[in-house]
């Protein structure tokens, strides 16, 4: 068995690469901040593998802590997801230096603690995965439509740190990459970012007529977390349909 961190797994993309992954025979540490009873729902939905369950900020270090010590205790760790973020759609105008900070903080100052911690427990392996997710909106800003100005300089930020370490990992046999999804329906409509008006004008606006499902995201994580993805490294593969075009 090999072992998987997955952040931000209470729901959406984190918790169907999860499943995905528990699928494929994987271990996993499952992580979310706060939705405590969706990730011990999700580990019984996984249970054909071993499954621990973090819960907590990302930005305290006893999280970050917990993760690692999860991690070794199911043993040989091959992959982290990065997962965990949140939408912001603000206007600069409307953004206070708290919201900016909390979205810099939460999805880079804690994305650089958790490579920190994690891409040396995956050296061992010598086919050690790390996979961030970023997003459509750090690369389209076009009139009429939200730019999610303090969510699209986080996840910048992320592909930024996602090119260094590449560079930094390549000789340790680590790949770290990126996936970059365009707008993805989520589990609970009601916990969206945009109203289903929002999300139709979306759908209207993406090359093959739809929203993404969460799925549609875990598959090319799940691919780029495998053997076959041993050539690819730092790179931002975008899962828009086409929406970045």
């Amino acid at each position: 068995m090999k072992t998987v961190v997955v952040t931000g797994a209470g729901s959406g993309i984190g918790a169907a690469t999860c499943r995905r992954l528990a699928a494929l025979g994987h271990d996993l540490v499952i992580h979310t901040g706060r939705r405590q009873e969706a990730a011990h729902a999700l580990a019984q939905q996984c249970s054909a593998v071993k499954c621990r369950v973090v819960i907590g900020d990302l930005a305290a270090p006893v999280t970050i802590a917990a993760l690692s010590e999860a991690a070794q205790t199911l043993g040989d760790l091959t992959g982290v997801v990065a997962n965990a973020g949140f939408a912001d759609k603000r206007s600069i105008a409307q953004l206070d230096d708290t919201a900016m900070e909390r979205s810099l903080q939460a999805m880079v100052v804690s994305l650089a603690h958790l490579m920190r911690a994690t891409l040396p427990l995956l050296e061992p392996s010598g086919q050690g995965r790390f996979v961030a997710v970023s997003s459509f909106v750090a690369h389209r800003f076009t009139l009429g439509a939200s730019t999610f100005p303090a969510t699209a300089a986080a996840k910048a930020g992320i592909e930024a740190l996602v090119k260094a370490a590449a560079v930094e990992y390549a000789g340790r046999g680590i790949t770290v990459n990126a996936v970059a999804p365009g707008y993805v329906r989520k589990d609970n409509p009601q916990s969206a970012s945009m109203t289903e008006e929002d999300l139709k004008r979306a759908a209207a606006r993406v090359p093959v007529g739809r929203l993404a499902t969460p799925d549609d995201i875990a598959a090319p994580i799940a691919f780029l977390l495998s053997p076959e993805a041993a050539y690819i490294t730092g790179q931002v593969l975008h899962v828009d349909g086409g929406i970045t075009l």
